[in-house]
């Protein structure tokens, strides 16, 4: 039982170093939001300070995660997915994966709205991957301005300026793979 216990509380550093890359977050941004110092913070994700209740509930409050998802404990009983839904930027984002770090996958919903909205470039690490399932994006990529209908994909190194929206003002719905890294999707075709 010793064994598993710490197998689970170090997997803990890496969930929470996943989880605070991944939403764009330096140590410095989470302390003010906790309260927990940001050494105290690194240690916590390097594995050099055991995980307590008391520094995992204000992560867990201020991720908007449940505090089962930070230490990886298993699902009991019902088997489905309950998707907590992001909104970030205007738009809805869906995670259809849980586990931190790595590619990570999304159903984007951009609304529908009367004027199409202004493009507001933005960079981060990483790599994007987005696939429109129906409406018409807006997708501006550097010095790029491309219109995608249902059915086509694109991928960018997202350290260059980009930008989503609607291309007409109407619902937009897309499948985001992004890679945190710069990890880029691979396709494999049979010949």
């Amino acid at each position: 039982m010793a064994d598993e216990t710490d197998e689970v509380l170090d997997a803990v550093g890496p969930r929470l170093r996943a989880l605070r890359k991944h939403r764009g977050l330096t140590l410095a941004d989470l302390s003010a939001s906790t309260g927990i110092s940001e050494s105290t913070l690194s240690r916590l994700e390097s594995g050099g300070r055991r995980p307590t209740l008391e520094l995992l509930l204000p992560l867990a409050r201020v991720h908007g995660v449940p505090l089962d998802d930070l230490v990886g404990a298993p699902r009991t009983g019902d088997p489905r997915i309950h998707l907590r839904p992001i909104h970030r930027h205007g738009m809805t984002f869906l995670p259809l994966t849980r586990r931190a770090g790595g590619v990570q996958a999304f159903k984007m919903l951009i609304p529908g709205s009367d004027e199409p909205a202004e493009p507001a470039p933005k960079t981060h690490g990483g790599y994007e991957w987005v696939y429109v399932l129906n409406g018409r994006l807006r997708l501006g990529v550097g010095d790029r301005d491309l219109i995608l209908p249902p059915g086509e994909a694109a991928e960018f190194d997202t350290s260059l300026p980009h930008w989503l929206g609607s291309a007409d003002g109407g619902a937009v719905e897309t499948l985001v793979l992004f890679g945190p890294q710069g990890e880029r999707a691979h396709v494999r075709a049979r010949s």
